[in-house]
C-alpha cells in the first residue's frame, strides 16, 4: 500500500431520523419536521428536516424553542431502536461493496475504496453516484456521498454538497479545495473555537493556510496541531472495522452527549452483541478488550482488559462496562464511546472445553447468531 494514492469516501444520510419516519409516514415530506423529545419537558431536537431549518432550528436545540421558531413545526418522538436497525442493514450492504466500511455514527459511515479503481472501471467518482442511487432505491432513504484522499476531508466535503449531493476532491487540490471556506467546516472548530480565531483574523481557511503550524500552536495550543493539518489537506485516512485477524471494533458518536451512566452501558452492550457476532461469524474468540471514550471537550481514552478467549456477549459486555468504570473518571459528558477486540484465536485451535455447560452456551449462541441473521438483531438477546 506505500505509495499509493487513498480513495475514502464518506456517506451521509440526510436528516436520517426524519427520512426514516418520512418512510412510515409520507404526509411529512416537504414540512418541517423533527425527530425530538417533548417540549413540555427537557426535550431536544435530534433531528431536523431542512425544511424546519430554515426556520433556525437545528439538533441539540430545546423541542420547546423549536416551537417557538416555527408554530406548526411537526413533532415526532421517533425510535432509535430502529434507526438503528436500518443503520446496521445499510452498513452490511455497504460491506458488500467496498472492502472496508466503518459506522462512523448511526448516520455515517467511512469506505475504503483504495485498490479498487479497476473493479469500478476506474470511475470512483462515478460509482459513488451509483451507491446514492442504491440507498436511494434499496433503503428509500437521501444521502450525499464525498470522496477525497483521506476522511477528514471527505467529510468536509460532504457538508458542501448536501441534501443529495456527491462530490469529489482530486489527489493533491484539498489545499486549493479547502482555502474559500469558512474557518468553521474543521472538524474541532466549534463556536468558542472559531469565534476566537475570527477575532485574531482568521476567517477563511486560507487564513490558517498562510500560517506556520507554529503560529498555529502558539495560538491555541496542542488542538492547533490538527487544526493546521486539515487546513492544509491532511487527515486521517485510517477506517476502523478491519475484517481481518488484528481487531473488530464498534463506536458511536451521539447526536447529544451523555453523562447517563446506565445508558453508556446499554450502549457498550448493544455494541459488544454486533461485535461479538462478528466474532462467531469468522470462528474467532478474543483475548483483549478495549474501550473508548472522548468527552465532550475532545479528549479522548482508552483502557484495556485482558481475558480468557471469548466470544460470549454476555463476558465481552460484562469486561467492556468494568472498563467504563474505570475510565470514566471526568465529570464531563461522553461524546463518543467504542469497544474493540483483539488479539484473537480461531475456535478450531482452542482446547475443547471440560465443562459441558460451555459447549451449550456456544451452541445457545450459534442458534442466536441464525435467529438474528433471519429476523433481524433486535429480535433476541443473551442477556447482560
Amino acid at each position: 500500500m506505500n505509495g499509493q494514492k487513498k480513495y475514502i469516501a464518506h456517506l451521509d444520510l440526510d436528516c436520517f431520523f426524519v427520512s426514516v419516519e418520512r418512510i412510515k409516514n409520507p404526509d411529512l415530506r416537504g414540512k418541517p419536521v423533527i425527530v425530538g423529545g417533548s417540549a413540555s419537558g427537557r426535550g431536544v431536537v435530534a433531528s431536523a428536516s431542512y425544511e424546519a431549518r430554515t426556520w433556525g432550528i437545528h439538533s441539540a436545540m430545546p423541542t420547546a424553542r423549536a416551537l417557538r421558531l416555527c408554530p406548526h413545526l411537526l413533532v415526532v418522538h421517533g425510535s432509535h431502536g430502529e434507526y438503528d436497525r436500518i443503520s446496521k442493514k445499510l452498513y452490511e450492504r455497504m460491506c458488500e461493496l467496498a472492502p472496508v466500511v466503518e459506522r462512523a455514527s448511526i448516520d455515517e459511515m467511512n469506505m475504503d475504496f483504495t485498490g479498487c479503481e479497476n473493479l469500478y472501471q476506474n470511475d470512483l467518482p462515478g460509482f459513488i453516484k451509483s451507491i446514492q442511487k442504491l440507498v436511494a432505491d434499496e433503503f428509500k432513504l437521501p444521502c450525499s456521498i464525498g470522496l477525497a484522499s483521506n476522511k477528514t476531508i471527505a467529510k468536509i466535503a460532504v457538508n458542501q454538497v448536501k441534501p443529495a449531493g456527491t462530490i469529489f476532491i482530486p489527489h493533491g487540490t484539498e489545499f486549493t479545495y479547502l482555502a474559500p471556506l469558512d474557518i468553521g467546516v474543521i472538524p474541532g472548530v466549534g463556536k468558542k473555537t472559531g469565534d476566537y480565531l475570527r477575532e485574531k483574523g482568521f476567517k477563511k481557511v486560507s487564513d490558517i493556510q498562510q500560517k506556520s503550524e507554529k503560529d498555529i500552536l502558539d495560538i491555541l495550543g496542542s488542538h492547533g496541531s490538527w487544526i493546521y493539518q486539515v487546513a492544509i489537506g491532511r487527515g486521517s485516512d485510517v477506517i476502523g472495522d478491519e475484517w481481518d485477524a488484528k481487531s473488530i471494533s464498534r463506536e458511536e458518536t451521539f447526536a447529544k452527549d451523555i453523562t447517563d451512566r446506565k445508558m453508556l452501558e446499554k450502549i457498550i452492550f448493544e455494541l459488544t452483541e454486533d461485535i461479538c457476532q462478528q466474532l462467531r461469524a469468522h470462528g474467532w474468540k478474543t483475548r483483549t478488550v478495549t474501550l473508548k471514550l472522548r468527552y465532550s471537550d475532545f479528549k479522548t481514552i482508552t483502557h484495556a482488559e485482558s481475558i480468557e478467549p471469548t466470544n460470549d456477549d454476555t463476558i465481552v459486555a460484562h469486561t467492556a462496562r468494568t472498563l467504563l468504570q474505570s475510565a470514566y473518571t471526568r465529570k464531563l459528558p461522553i461524546r463518543l464511546i467504542g469497544v474493540r477486540l483483539t488479539n484473537f484465536s480461531e475456535e478450531d485451535q482452542m482446547e475443547l472445553s471440560l465443562f459441558p455447560s460451555d459447549a451449550r452456551k456456544q451452541n445457545i449462541l450459534t442458534v442466536v447468531d441464525k435467529i438474528r441473521k433471519k429476523f433481524g438483531d433486535n429480535i433476541i438477546h443473551v442477556g447482560g
